[in-house]
Parts: C-alpha cells; structure tokens; sequence
C-alpha cells in the first residue's frame, strides 16, 4: 500500500476504517489487485494501492497502474458534451437535430439533448447488426433507428450507444476530431490526469489486466442477470449493440485502449479519475480556475429522471445529464440507495465488475476505487460501497 500524500480534511477514524475495509477486500473478498482515491476540498488526502497487475502476480499495483474503467468512463464523456453544449449555448432542452440534421429520421426530430444523457432517447438497442468497430456506421444506424419507447417516456440505460450519441453531438459542435481528444484538450492535458478516453501508446506499459468475475449463488438471482441471459430481452440487445467487445479478454487489448469508446472504452488510474472529480466536487474550480461553468455542475447534479426499475438494468435508477444519481424516495426525500454517500447532490458512475467514482459537492469529497478482478452483477459490490460506508460513517 502507498502513503497518502495528504492528511489534510480527512479524519483519522475514517482514513483508518477505509483502509482496513480495502485490507480485508484482499483477505475475504477475492480481491486481486486495485487501488483507491479520495480527495477533499481539491486535495488528495488519501492513495490506497495493493495487490498485482496481473494474475501472475509478478508486477505490484501501485498509485501509477492504469485499468480499464469500463462504464466510469460515461462520467467524463458526458462533461465533455455538456461543455460543448455550453460553448455553443445550447441548453439541455434543444433538440439534438439541431447540430445533428440526420438524427430527426425514424421520428426522432424532437429528441432533446436532456433526454439522451438521461437515457430516455430509447436508443438503447440498434435494430440494424453493426459493428462496433465501425463508428461511422453506428452513427448511421443511430440516425435510421426508431426509438423503442415514445421519447422521454422510458428509461433504460444506454450501455454502448450512449458513448457514440456523445462522441457524434461532441464533434458536431466542436469539430474535434473524437470526443476523446476534446476531453484530453479541456481537462486531460490541462489538469495532469492519469485518465484517458483513447489511450496513448506510450502509456500501455502501465495498463493492468482485468479478469472476469464468476457467477454464484449470491448473484444467480438477480434480476439484471436473468434479463442479460435472456435471447432477445432488452437488456440482452442492448449489451451487444452494436456488435463487438463482449468478452472482458477484448479490454486486455491495446487496440481497444486506444479507440476510445467514450461508454465504456476509458483507462485510468484511480488518482487520475478522482483528480477529474475532484474539480467538479470543488466548484468546477482547478488551481483557484473556474473550469466547469456552473450551468453545468447543475446539469450534472440535477435530477432528469427516475425509474422504480431501469428496463435495461432491471433495478431502481437514477440520472442526471449523463451521470447516475442514488434514487430518492419521492415522499420522505431520502435515498433508497447511498451508492455516492449520503449527500442527494453526489453524483458519479459505476463500471462494470465493480469499479466505482463520485463528486459529492456537499462535503467536497471525490471517491474512486478501481480493480482488475471484476464481480458479476449490475452494481458495484460491497468492496466499493463498504469503502464508501466506511468513510462518510467517520467524516
């Protein structure tokens, strides 16, 4: 384990209750190698690092290994199409075909740009097989796709094609070349990060590998699980549309790392994924800068939508413009889930095998714990939210 480059606004009792909950996630929790990162206030005051890069166990895990971040990724993408949005003064009610002409076919001509980040497009699932290797036929698939529910009406969460909806809005308004390198050019280069959507080949040294996790009697019955090995369902279509990249092997491969697929394609360390949130917790401020406008730390905290049970996650969740909220009970205000801690202002993104990160602007704390042995289910683990429990239970 590595030592915190800072004490500073983080309790005793609570770093000590984080750091014997990671312990023990290598003990009892088949833990084989990951790392955590919790700034305050725009510091870093707690870097946690164990364990190895790989199964062979020959390289240690430390503060500089990069991992696959999977969904997490879909966090910094959406700030990157807020900014945008921002710089072209385009508010989250516009219709997309605004910037993006071909995206009104199959009755899509009033699909706001609210309504995407919040996965409510219903563009979950391509009709049309196309391969995710191909961007510009994806993009054209999305443009001919009828939405499967009226506009606005259902959400059900967009795994894959919410990354390429981002990426064609970004480069639309920008004309950057990727949404990837517009991030790298606002936030990446700008702040140091050590996170990347699409990553250099000079930085593939430090990448670990990721390994999937295996179904047990704790996770057989959920229904997320049943849903995805359903043929046909809708949660089954939209975790293989479009088609490609279905084995966690396929994320162990430098040509993914450097594509930068902007739902699921990011690399980071955990340092480098909580220096990102940690600005947005910090008032979108860097250095004492104004980076993050404050018309988009509200887009980002803000509710958009909620649903007893996501159609393609098959459980209660929430969103704002493009990050996911804990739900909150409509009559007493309260979450019914604290994956982000108790604050109803955090705001973050899971992915897939447990990874896990947040701002919560109330107290001024970013999180994110990142790992390389991945667990079966739709949301993340004990391993991550015990870390979570443990912190804002002493702070």
């Amino acid at each position: 384990m590595t030592n915190p480059p800072s004490n500073n606004g983080l309790p005793s009792a609570a770093r000590e209750a984080v750091e014997s909950w990671f312990r023990e996630n290598f003990v009892s929790r088949g833990e084989l190698g990951a790392a955590v990162s919790i700034w305050r206030n725009g510091a870093e005051v707690l870097s946690l690092a164990q364990g190895f890069t790989s199964r062979e166990r020959t390289a240690p895990w430390t503060a500089e290994t990069l991992v696959p971040i999977w969904s997490s990724t879909k966090g910094p993408a959406a700030v990157a199409c807020l900014m945008a949005l921002h710089e072209a003064g385009l508010p989250l009610d516009a219709p997309v075909a605004e910037v993006w002409p071909e995206f009104f076919l199959g009755g899509k001509d009033h699909t706001t740009f609210g309504e995407l980040l919040s996965h409510r497009g219903g563009l979950c699932a391509l009709s049309e097989r196309v391969p995710i290797f191909d961007y510009m036929a994806v993009i054209k698939a999305l443009e001919q796709q009828i939405p499967l529910w009226p506009v606005g009406t259902t959400q059900a969460y967009h795994a894959r094609t919410f990354g390429f909806l981002l990426d064609e809005i970004v480069r639309r308004i920008t004309g950057a070349d990727t949404l990837g390198h517009y991030f790298d050019e606002l936030f990446g280069r700008p702040l140091a990060l050590d996170l990347w959507i699409g990553l250099p080949e000079k930085e593939h040294h430090r990448v670990a590998r990721v390994y999937p996790g295996k179904m047990n009697i704790s996770t057989a019955d959920q229904a997320f699980l049943k849903a995805f090995h359903i043929p046909g369902s809708v949660t089954q279509r939209t975790f293989s549309s479009p088609v490609g990249l279905n084995a966690v092997g396929d994320f162990n491969q430098p040509h993914t790392w450097a594509q930068g697929y902007a739902s699921m394609g990011g690399v980071a360390s955990a340092t480098g994924l909580a220096g990102f949130y940690a600005m947005l917790a910090n008032g979108g401020k860097y250095q004492g800068e104004q980076i993050v406008p404050h018309w988009v730390l509200n887009a980002l905290s803000d509710p958009l939508s909620q649903s007893e049970e996501d159609a393609v996650l098959c459980v209660p969740a929430a969103f704002s413009a493009g990050m996911m909220k804990d739900p909150v009970d409509a009559e007493t205000g309260s979450k019914t889930r604290r994956m982000f801690g108790p604050s109803t202002a955090a705001f973050g993104h899971p992915g897939a095998g447990g990874s896990l990160a947040f701002a919560d602007p109330a107290s001024g704390i970013a999180f994110v714990y990142v790992m390389n042995q991945m667990e079966v289910g739709v949301l993340p683990s004990t391993r991550a939210t015990g870390l979570i429990d443990a912190l804002f239970s002493r702070l």
